[in-house]
């Protein structure tokens, strides 16, 4: 296989308009309040075990 159709078949596979990406139910605010929450709660659990400084 050469370089020239490996990049052709990457090209028509990423064009396809069939395929929109992620997951329906999935919504991004959810997401990435959800990813909020949890780097806050790792950062209160690590200044919570880091009482020295």
């Amino acid at each position: 296989m050469s370089l020239h159709s490996t990049a052709q078949s990457l090209v028509s596979l990423a064009a396809d308009p069939g395929h929109e990406g992620g997951h329906a139910s999935l919504s991004p605010f959810v997401t990435g309040g959800g990813a909020l929450f949890v780097l806050l709660l790792l950062l209160w659990i690590t200044t919570r075990f880091n009482r020295d400084r």
